[in-house]
Formats: C-alpha cells, sequence, structure tokens
C-alpha cells in the first residue's frame, strides 16, 4: 500500500529546483511603464544591481557592476524576463524570472527565484525582492 502520509518538505522547497521565492505586487501604473522601466538602465540596476546590462538577446549576457553576471534565457518582451543570475561571490548560479501582467487598475509585477541553496538564502531573498519592490514602486512614482 502506498505511504500517505503528508509531505514534510520545507516551506520553498522544490522537487527539482532547490529553495524559490517569489514576491508580487499590484501596482497602479500600466503594463508598459512598468515594464519600460524595469529594462531601462535605471530600472536593472534596482533589480540586478548597480551597472546593470541587460541584453535582448536570448544567450546573451546579463552583467552587474560588482562582477554578478548571467544569461539571459528567454524574453517575452512587455510581460517576461527570464535569466540565469550568479551573484559576485555566489558558488553556482540561480534562476531570475520577472513577470508583469495586466491587472485591473495597473500591473502585476513578480520576482521569482529559484536554486536557492537552503531557507537562510531564501529568507535573504525575500528581503531583497521586497525591498526591489519598493524602489520600483518608488521610481514609478510620479516626481
Amino acid at each position: 500500500m502506498p505511504d500517505r502520509t503528508p509531505s514534510h518538505r520545507p516551506v520553498g522547497l522544490t522537487r527539482d529546483a532547490g529553495f524559490q521565492i517569489g514576491v508580487s505586487r499590484t501596482l497602479p501604473h500600466p503594463p508598459e511603464a512598468v515594464w519600460a522601466l524595469l529594462t531601462s538602465p535605471a530600472g536593472a540596476a534596482l533589480w540586478l544591481g548597480p551597472g546593470a546590462r541587460l541584453t535582448e538577446r536570448v544567450g546573451g549576457p546579463v552583467t552587474a557592476a560588482d562582477g554578478s553576471a548571467g544569461e539571459l534565457r528567454s524574453l517575452h518582451p512587455g510581460s517576461r524576463i527570464r535569466l540565469t543570475w550568479q551573484p559576485a561571490g555566489r558558488d553556482r548560479a540561480t534562476t531570475v524570472q520577472v513577470t508583469v501582467t495586466p491587472a485591473h487598475g495597473g500591473t502585476v509585477l513578480r520576482f521569482h527565484q529559484e536554486r536557492l541553496d537552503d531557507p537562510a538564502e531564501r529568507a535573504r531573498q525575500r528581503e531583497h525582492w521586497r525591498a526591489v519592490m519598493d524602489a520600483v514602486t518608488a521610481g514609478l512614482a510620479p516626481r
């Protein structure tokens, strides 16, 4: 008879991608404005770090001034960016996905990161993405 005991997997642990974290927020701005900020040099710096450079070529490099680097894995202009990302000083790359989805009265912005090592890194990245979300929100605010 199969074992029917509930799984006691730690929160955020996937079967094959290590630990993951997702942070989302509905913003009172049109998707085009959110996308334009995220893909601009100033916006890329908000979520990838100072000096971040995005590419529009799948397979192309993504870099930041601190030595963090990755590769663009997929790009759906206006809605999704997926890339590998290896922060400076980390032994291996993670996968980061950013999605921009139209919502009633605005846009849902979501950052999702997987291939994290453990619950402590997951918790740190939750705080990181929350701070990024605050910075993006401030970057979209009227001046």
